[in-house]
């Protein structure tokens, strides 16, 4: 057995130092409860800036907008930075993999990224979100096919798919073909619906299915950070659902709303290759000689300079 956990905790937006601060704490509590891997929500280091427009609507921007967004560069972090350093020392101190949910500033774009980190090996695999959803291509850019990384621990291949992205049937198909076992989706999608849609990944990929999402309160954001859309739940911004399900479709733990919580479950990869006795998606069950899928892993770069 394997046991993991998905950490539905809330953060602390714009503030990169006092969250991995949080991150720490976490991992730490896992640990203690004999986990091997912790899933973290999308944007835990960061932050999602819910109901936020940055000042801009269409063929406008403003300066208090600009000025919101500075912030918000501020608080993201570098692959190379200090954040980063303190997360791998904290997964190799506590034996604990992780995938962590942050948002990375390279260069002057900012990327919603998943880290897979190892204990004792550091970050191993990275994904930045293929397809920011609406207005989150405001602030966020695309990721591309090089980052379509997986993990692997002594419970399975471990992969990510964030939020919205897991509605793309290309990008499911191509995470089963690379073989993962464990696929975690780290969301800001609170809705109850978002569980019809975990619950059918887990039977479409006869997968373990692990998605966290943060519960964080308006009081969370600093006094001056506006939160222009009314959101549904009032004060409460994100409302959780996180949830484990197993290759059957059973929901071994959660969901759970409205409070911060850790659910735990332990995992049995026997299970999945049962479950592989009537359906296998990118094996018999898949037509290759009707459908085919390309997938293109090379970095899309703007700029190459040869010599």
């Amino acid at each position: 057995m394997f046991k993991v956990a998905v950490v539905q905790a809330a953060s602390v937006p714009f503030d990169a130092d006092a969250a991995t601060s949080r991150a720490e704490e976490l991992i730490a509590e896992v640990a203690a409860n004999d986990t091997e891997l912790a899933v973290f929500p999308e944007a835990f280091i960061g932050g999602y800036p819910k109901g936020t427009s940055f000042g801009t609507a269409i063929g406008t921007r403003t300066d208090s907008g600009r000025a919101e967004y500075e912030r918000y560069v501020r608080g993201a972090v570098a692959l190379d930075g200090p954040e980063v350093a303190r997360l791998e020392r904290a997964s190799a101190e506590h034996g604990v993999h992780l995938v962590m949910g942050i948002i990375e500033r390279l260069g002057n774009t900012l990327y919603c990224t998943a880290l897979m980190i190892a204990p004792g090996r550091g970050v191993v695999g990275k994904h930045r979100k293929l397809m920011p959803t609406a207005t989150e291509r405001l602030v966020w850019g695309f990721g591309d096919g090089s980052t379509l990384d997986t993990m692997d621990t002594a419970g399975g291949r471990v992969g990510t798919v964030i939020c919205w992205e897991n509605y793309m049937p290309l990008l499911r198909q191509a995470m089963y073909a690379k073989g993962v076992q464990i696929y975690c989706a780290p969301t800001a999608d609170d809705r109850p619906s978002w569980q019809s849609t975990m619950q059918h990944i887990a039977i479409e990929g006869r997968t373990f299915v692990l998605s966290s999402c943060q519960v964080i309160t308006r009081d969370a954001f600093p006094a001056d950070h506006p939160v222009e859309y009314e959101v549904p739940g009032g004060d409460i911004l994100m409302r959780g659902g996180s949830v484990i399900i197993d290759p059957a479709g059973r929901v071994l733990a959660g969901p759970v709303f409205d409070e911060e919580t850790i659910l735990y479950a332990e995992i049995d990869q026997d299970a999945k290759v049962r479950s592989h006795l009537d359906f296998d998606a990118v094996g018999h069950y898949s037509r290759p000689d009707v459908f085919t899928l390309t997938v293109n892993e090379s970095a899309a770069e703007s700029v190459r300079f040869t010599r």
